[in-house]
């Protein structure tokens, strides 16, 4: 059926492609069909949702408001099984009821499924595995009993639920097997940081070390690393995701070297017809000019905008592609990180150099001002801003990963930076901005 756009998954990226395309073109039949019982979830919210600090729901849209405002179909409960490009049709299974659908277009949106990591133990219960908003009240009810956690990964979100769980009064136990937290997104010195912060808030910090198995009879009751056996009762393991490939796969289409699937910059994949979107998509890195894989949502949402477009109006809009820029907060500290990290920029043959400033974020004169840490990485010997990392005190840490974010975008060297014309007011920054400290250092006594 060419009047018809199917669109499976109804996450950030396949809601936004559903929405895009109605939108565009209102005579188009838009389904969209989602394996869960909810669409335009927010798994970012898991853990202000464990601390109770979230407010209102897990969604932006119920299907229903979804149906009535949007104009879209949208099927629940519905897993797609799967895709048959030459017929096009996708094969659904809805609760044991088994249906075919048509489509002139479709719309991947698969997102991505947690890596669990292959050690004896995952499947015990108080294991607990973040993915989808769908399951947070069987997250609490494990939660509930349990006293001392355990919680494998330091990334984001291993970060945030450290949080969490200390401020709803568990004893929290944080095991990296990297020398930092945040290894993929900051560098040691930045690391440093943070580490500090989370045992000064009370984490038992295990870095260098690496989970080898769970143990319990029931339920959890230890884990074991590689250096030591700790008990506990309950795990989370916020171990990373990895694209959820498998129904492309058995459709023929191609993925890329990331592992996810290969798009170009209209978000076509290798089936004339077939778009995808999301954290099931490799990306084109603009500083490294090749495709890597950063599962964001703020990327799916763009993206889902692109493929949604050109599945109803061609080659309308371009996805220009991805700098990795993320913040994140542990209570008051606010981490952000941009481009490229040194290690990263050097395993890819880049020549540059770096420097870490610190600074305040107000004038010295004016109340409430904090510390902040700004790492700014330039290649040479152009001194093209490539990234940066920012530590500290105050959310103006992400405005100031912003700023870096839209320099480098824009080919921006450490000389227009230090030129930029900043705003200036003694209750938001020094005279001296910390970006602009950071770019005096790099630039060796040029400035």
């Amino acid at each position: 059926m060419l009047d018809r756009v199917v669109v499976v998954g109804g996450g950030a990226a396949g809601a936004s492609a559903a929405a895009r395309a109605r939108r565009l073109e209102p005579r188009v039949e838009v389904v969209l069909v989602e394996a869960s019982g909810m669409i335009t979830h927010a798994p970012c919210a898991i853990p202000y949702a464990i601390a109770g600090i979230a407010v209102g729901g897990m969604v932006t849209y119920t299907a229903d408001e979804f149906e009535r405002e949007r104009g879209i179909k949208v099927l629940l409960n519905a897993r797609v099984t799967d895709i048959d490009v030459d017929k096009r049709v996708v094969y659904i299974d809805r609760g044991g009821m088994y249906e075919r659908l048509a489509w002139g277009r479709l719309v991947i949106a698969t997102g991505a499924a947690p890596s669990i990591p292959r050690i004896p133990g995952t499947d015990l219960k108080g294991v607990v595995t973040l993915r989808h908003p769908a399951y947070i009240d069987d997250i609490r009810r494990v939660l509930e009993t349990a006293s001392r956690v355990a919680i494998v990964g330091g990334s984001y979100l291993g970060i945030e639920m450290a949080e969490a769980l200390l401020s709803i009064g568990k004893k929290v136990l944080l095991i990296e097997k990297e020398n930092r937290p945040l290894p993929t997104a900051l560098d040691s010195d930045m690391g440093e940081v943070v580490a500090r912060e989370l045992i000064s808030r009370g984490v038992e910090l295990h870095l260098g070390e690496s989970l080898t198995e769970i143990r319990g009879r029931d339920r959890v009751e230890n884990i074991v690393t590689d250096r030591e056996s700790y008990s506990v009762d309950a795990v989370i393991l916020a171990t990373g995701v990895k694209p959820n490939t498998e129904l492309a796969l058995r459709a023929g289409i191609r993925l890329g070297s990331t592992g996810a699937i290969q798009v170009n910059e209209y978000m076509e994949t290798s089936i004339d017809g077939v778009y995808a979107a999301g954290d099931v998509v490799e990306k084109f890195h603009r500083v490294l000019r090749k495709s890597v894989w950063i599962p964001l949502a703020t990327t799916a949402n763009k993206e889902g905008q692109v493929a949604g477009a050109n599945s109803v109006r061609g080659r309308a809009l371009k996805f220009p592609g991805v700098l990795g820029t993320t913040v994140t907060r542990f209570f008051n500290l606010y981490i952000a990180r941009t481009g490229l990290s040194t290690r990263e920029a050097l395993e890819n043959g880049l020549n540059v150099e770096s420097r870490t400033v610190k600074a305040r974020t107000k004038a010295h004169y004016f109340p409430g001002a904090s510390e902040v840490y700004v790492k700014l990485i330039a290649e040479m010997p152009s001194g093209r801003i490539v990234g940066a990392q920012v530590v500290g005190w105050d959310h103006a840490v992400a405005s100031y990963i912003d700023v870096v974010a839209a320099a480098i975008a824009g080919g921006m060297t450490i000389d227009d930076l230090f030129f930029l014309d900043m705003g200036y007011t003694p209750s938001t920054a020094p005279v001296w901005h910390p970006l602009i400290v950071a770019t005096r250092v790099l630039s060796r006594g040029r400035f």
